[in-house]
């Protein structure tokens, strides 16, 4: 083993050596994996490399599914803001083959879980919207995401999340007293 790949296991900054991203100050590597159509999935403690070099933070990652050697992810985008809350909306499934994931599958599953404080869902005209409380990797506190059904009124979305954010500032600040 090369110095440099002891010296990468031992500070937990071991990327795989076609990985073309740059790990933040403080980031480091909890587990990767090849993906057969080429480059490698990387998860870190900040969230989740893509091959290339982009990486996902695990507060938008709505959904990841296992399955047949393969992950289906669904990434969420932060389209607009609601008082303190930030809506989300998902982008469309992608799906990743591996040649082994090893224990990939295990850590995205534990990182996404761990990001969610709580979520609700919320019944609205048109629709309705899962609220969902998360932690943000390198940050302090929680922000409220709010992630509206398709045709859910965006009106009503956005008055409920702004009431909804104020409250949490409320109960956030009576507890600080």
């Amino acid at each position: 083993m090369s110095l440099r790949k002891l010296v990468g296991r031992l500070t937990g900054r071991q990327v795989p050596d076609d990985f073309d991203g740059t790990l933040d100050n403080g980031e480091y590597v909890l587990a990767s994996a090849e993906v057969k159509s080429g480059g490698h999935m990387v998860a870190t403690s900040l969230g989740l490399w893509l091959p290339g070099s982009r990486r996902v933070g695990w507060h938008l990652i709505s959904k990841a599914s296992w399955g047949g050697g393969a992950l289906v992810l669904i990434e969420a985008t932060e389209v607009s803001r609601a008082g303190d809350a930030v809506v989300l909306a998902d982008m469309p499934p992608v799906r990743f083959v591996f040649t082994q994931s090893g224990k990939l599958p295990d850590v995205i599953h534990d990182r996404v879980t761990k990001s969610i404080s709580s979520r609700h869902r919320q019944d609205l005209p048109g629709g309705g919207a899962w609220f969902i409380q998360r932690r943000v990797p390198g940050q302090d506190g929680i922000v409220l995401q709010v992630r509206p059904d398709k045709g859910a009124d965006d009106d009503a979305v956005r008055r409920v999340a702004e009431q909804v954010a104020a409250k949490l500032s409320l109960m956030k600040t009576d507890l600080e007293q």
